[in-house]
Order: C-alpha cells, then structure tokens, then sequence
C-alpha cells in the first residue's frame, strides 16, 4: 500500500509476489534454497512470463511449447508484458506440455536463465511508464531440474501465484488512490475561485463524497481478499474474495484517478502535476492480472452463475 501510495516502480509485485511465491509455493528445496534469499535480499530479480499475444486475461491459455529433448526441454514460444523481464536474472516460464491451449491442466513452469542459448528479451515499455518485456524462446533447452513444480501441473499453481499477486496488487492500487484522494482533496481545499475554494461548491463536495465512499468500500474489498489468504481458505475462496478486490479496485481507482485530472483543471492535464502520473497507474493496473469486467465475471463463475 505504501508503495502505491508513491508511486514507488520498485520491483516487488515481480520479483517477489511473482516469481518468489512461485517458488515459494512451487519450487524444489534446491531452487528454494538457490533463489530465495538473493531474492530476499534484494541480489536477485525474477520474472514471471505467462501472458501471451492471445492469452489477454485468461491465466491457462498457454500456446509456448515445450517437448522433451535430451534428457530436458525444448521450449518455443512468445510471452508479452513480462513484468521487468528486461532485468531479470531469472525466468520463471509457461509452456504447454500437453492438451490444447486453453485447458488448465498439462501447463508446467520452468525456471530459466534470460541469456540461455534461444533466449531472446527484449524491452517494453507499459502504458505508465513503467518497464515489462517481450520473451522469445526459439528452441530455448532446459534440463529436467529446470521444472518448478510438477510437470503438467502447473495450470494450479500458476493460478495460486497470481491470485496472491492480485492481492498484492489491489494494495498498491488501494495506495495509489488514497494518495490521489488525497491530493484532490488538497486542491479543493486551497484552489480559489470567485473569491471562494472551489471545495465549497456543492457539485464538487457531492463528487468528492462519492469518492471517499468508493475509496472505504475498496479498502473493505482489499482487507478481505489479504485475511482469506491470510487464514488458509481454499482456492476457491481465495480467488472469489481476489475477484472482488481486484473488481472493485480497478473501477475505484479509475473513477478516482479521472475525477482527480478534472477536479484540478488544467493543471491536471499536464506532465508538471502528479495527479496525471496516478491516472496513468490506474490504467495499467486495471489491466493487470483482469480488469474489473474479467472479475466480475469470474466472480459470477465461481458462485455457479
């Protein structure tokens, strides 16, 4: 949350929320023990790559490859918006080992090194700013250590790690929009028009009231999701109490974010105010790990609907 709040691009939501609870919840106690504590301590960068040119928000659609080959695998594909891909030390991938592209089961996770021979990364840049890269594996071999998890397993954890990750990420967007709240707020109170603030007007004293309400309700939405995870609920409890979070987060912190641009005026819509950075962070994070539309939908899913 606090994170959110500055705006800090440090690389947590990838390194660790991503890759280190992949190895947290999936890995071997070799690569536990190889990973974890560089990570830790802040020596290590990992990066998840399971999004694909026409995956968008479905987490199990995986059309990477990966064939046995000498004792390991072989894995040819392409993942896009890798969350800081471009300075990972490792690579925690997706491939399919078996089925069709859009089953949840015959996926596995390999962890491998971004300068292995069929390797290919290049820099992206998102839509606030903020670095991911684009993957390639062109006939890119791993041994059968490289495995984290189990083989064609990995659809399960896959879907634990991002649950946990969108969790996290409804925080950091939970601070993003109290700091934009705040910032609004600020101005309303300071900014003189017609000899009065502008935080006098009832048309803006109505909007910024619903913003406040909109703002509680995802801070109630956000602790929920963190104490299911927190008290060792089942999957499926995990991911509806997510699902709400992670829905609600996206629509409040774009509602607050565009209002913050308009409320401020002109000042508002130019790179000198900060208010502009916070808008463009809600449009990012809305679309990650599924915007409100893709949650509500899963939401409706998961209660049988």
């Amino acid at each position: 949350e606090e994170l959110g709040r500055g705006l800090m691009p440090e690389p947590m939501l990838s390194t660790v929320l991503l890759g280190g609870t992949c190895l947290l919840l999936g890995g071997s106690a070799a690569q536990q023990e190889e990973h974890l504590a560089p990570v830790a301590a802040g020596e290590r960068l990992l990066a998840l790559s399971y999004q694909e040119a026409r995956s968008r928000h479905a987490v199990h659609h995986v059309e990477t490859r990966a064939t046995p080959a000498g004792g390991g695998w072989m894995l040819r594909g392409e993942k896009l918006q890798v969350l800081d891909g471009h300075v990972a030390d490792r690579l925690i991938v997706t491939a399919r080992t078996s089925g069709e592209p859009h089953d949840a089961e015959g996926i596995t996770l390999f962890l491998l090194r971004p300068d292995a021979p069929g390797v290919k990364v290049e820099r992206q840049t998102r839509l606030d700013g903020r670095n991911a890269a684009l993957v390639r594996l062109e006939d890119a071999h791993v041994d059968r250590h490289a495995v984290v998890g189990e083989v064609d397993q990995g659809g399960v954890l896959l879907a634990r790690v991002i649950d946990r990750a969108g969790a996290a990420l409804t925080a950091e967007m939970l601070g993003s929009m109290t700091a934009a709240f705040d910032m609004t707020i600020d101005y309303l109170k300071t900014r003189v028009q017609f000899g009065v603030p502008i935080g006098s007007f009832q048309a803006l004293k109505h909007r910024a009231a619903r913003l406040y309400a909109e703002l509680e309700l995802t801070r109630s939405a956000v602790m929920h999701a963190h104490r299911t995870i927190d008290e060792g609920r089942d999957d499926a409890a995990v991911a509806r109490a997510v699902a709400i979070a992670k829905a609600r987060a996206s629509d409040a912190f774009l509602l607050i974010a565009n209002e913050g641009v308009q409320m401020h005026g002109g000042i508002g819509m130019t790179d000198e105010h900060d208010i502009g950075f916070f808008l463009k962070r809600a449009r990012a994070t809305e679309q990650t790990f599924g915007d409100a539309a893709y949650h509500r939908d899963r939401m409706a899913r998961l209660d049988g609907y």
